[in-house]
Formats: structure tokens, sequence, C-alpha cells
């Protein structure tokens, strides 16, 4: 073969099970999409492809191909940055999906210097807060807090955020500052309730307790599903809320809101790199991984 490209461009499509998106994804026509998979099982001699109008699947010779070649690229990466200014140089596409309140509060702010060591990165970054599908959508790798539900992904553990409780100072000065969990109940305080899907019962207030962590619920006239929604909710003095310190610490160090019952923190947040490959990761997308820890590290609990 000539170049990488059609091997590049096949694997997209066997992700993505699509030669619509796997087109958009790599910013080319769906037409030299599908002209280059053709040509490449006729330089192989085999079909790669089933093709329906709804779907595409690897054949068996497809399976076997595209293992190989995943294989090729990921050499090919690390051969290429091996010459790359001392090695030190990364290049090439990053795809990663994370959580909205993490890539607006930390990483984002953090991706100048990253990029201004590796100019020839090209990051793809998607926060929807929506459960991703890392193989049909094309993803190198996502950033998932809480408990990892599918356990066909391989998650390799970051840390534990720190969570605190907060309130606006004009909540405060309506119900006054709680110094303990009975206060909650004995100040009437209400909290922002946040459900992560409309119908489900919201989450109560969590708080440690001698068996570990314990929930109470407190009333509250406001419901969302989406945690900057809860945090907007909680800026405006609509009740408590509990949240991330690192997506908090911006409204905590200009005085919108104030931390409360500092001795009474939820339980900390499992933070996670998610793969859906052991291996295949090229030198990039590890360089990145290591680089997203370091930037996180300051907001893990170091008493988790």
């Amino acid at each position: 073969m000539r170049n990488l490209d059609a091997l590049t461009i096949f694997v997209r499509v066997a992700e993505m099970t699509s030669f619509t998106r796997a087109a958009e994804s790599l910013g080319i026509q769906k037409g030299r999409v599908s002209k280059v998979v053709s040509d490449l099982e006729v330089e192989v001699g085999a079909t790669l492809l089933h093709r329906t109008t709804r779907t595409v699947q690897l054949t068996e010779d497809g399976r076997a191909f595209y293992a190989r070649a995943r294989d090729l690229l990921t050499e090919a990466d690390e051969l290429h940055a091996m010459f790359s200014h001392g090695g030190l140089a990364l290049r090439g596409k990053i795809r990663v999906d994370m959580p909205a309140v993490l890539a607006q509060s930390v990483i984002i702010p953090a991706l100048p210097d990253l990029l201004a060591a590796h100019p020839e990165l090209d990051i793809e970054l998607s926060s929807s807060d929506r459960r991703v599908d890392l193989v049909k959508e094309g993803f190198d790798c996502v950033v998932r807090l809480g408990p990892i539900v599918d356990e066909t992904l391989i998650a390799r553990p970051l840390g534990k955020l720190r969570m605190v409780n907060a309130a606006s100072p004009a909540y405060l000065e309506r119900f006054g500052v709680p110094q303990t969990i009975d206060d909650l109940h004995k100040q009437g305080h209400r909290m922002v309730h946040y459900m992560r899907n409309f119908g489900a019962k919201p989450d109560g207030w969590a708080y440690p307790s001698a068996d570990g962590y314990a929930t109470l619920m407190l009333p509250g006239a406001v419901r969302v599903d989406s945690v900057p929604a809860y945090h907007e909710a909680g800026l405006a003095g609509l009740g408590l809320i509990q949240g991330g310190y690192s997506s908090l610490l911006g409204h905590l160090e200009r005085g919108a809101l104030v931390e409360i019952l500092p001795d009474f923190p939820p339980q900390p947040l499992n933070a996670a790199f998610v793969i859906a490959h052991r291996r295949h990761l090229s030198q990039r997308v590890r360089a990145f991984m290591h680089w997203t820890a370091a930037v996180l590290t300051p907001y893990f609990d170091v008493n988790a």
C-alpha cells in the first residue's frame, strides 16, 4: 500500500459502522470514503465489509484485517513520533469525550499550554453529558465520573474527585449557615434537586456517617437534570447544592458560592479514563491521558 490513508479510512468506517459518519468525522466526502474502501478490497483481494441500506458490518476477513490495520496505524504513529523533535512532539487527531462541567472548568482552560507544546495536535472534544459509544462514534478515550456500567470497556482509574457542599451568600443570609447535619432540618434548609433523568427519583443530600455515606431528603422547589443547570440554580440562591470542587472552585473563589459543612462532604467521585481496547493506543492518546491526569490531580481528594 502506498500510504496509510486507506487504512485510516477503513478503520473509521469499521468502528462507526457507517460511511456517512466516518466521512463526517474525518472531514472528507462520503464518495471518497466509499471509493477508498472499495479500492482497498480490490487491492487485498477480499470483501472486508458487508454493506446494507442501514448499516455496515465487518466480514470475517474484515475483522482480521481490522485488527492488523489498527496495529499498523498505532505503530506508524509511534514510529513517526520517534523522529519528531527529539521524540517529544505529538501530532495527529485525538477524539475524546468528557462531562461538560469538567471540560469547561478544568480541561479547556489548560489546553493552550498543551497545544503550545504540541501545535500539531488536533483535539476533538465532546462534552455532551451523554453515554457515548466509544467504538461506533470513533472515540479514542472518554473521561467518566462515577461507576463504569459497561463491563466490555476498559477503565483506567484517575483518582477520586473531591466533592463540596455549597450555597449562595444570599441564600445563607435567608436561612443561616448550617454547622451540623441536624441544622439542615432545624434551620429549614432547601436543596436543589438533581435528577439523572426526568421522572426519576432525585438524588438526596449525601453526607458521611458511621456506616459510610448516608442521604436525606430536603424540600426544594426546583428539579433539574443537567449539572450546569444544577450549579446555576445554586448560584441563583434556589437551594443548597453538592458538586465537584473542580467545577465549583471558580464560583467559590469569587464569592458567588460559599462552602458549607466542610466536615460533612459528599462521597468523592470516581474518575476514570475509559477505552475500548487495551492495545492499539497511540502515543498521542497515551500522552493526552497522562496530561489529563496531571491537570486533574489538584482536584482529587487526597484522603479518599
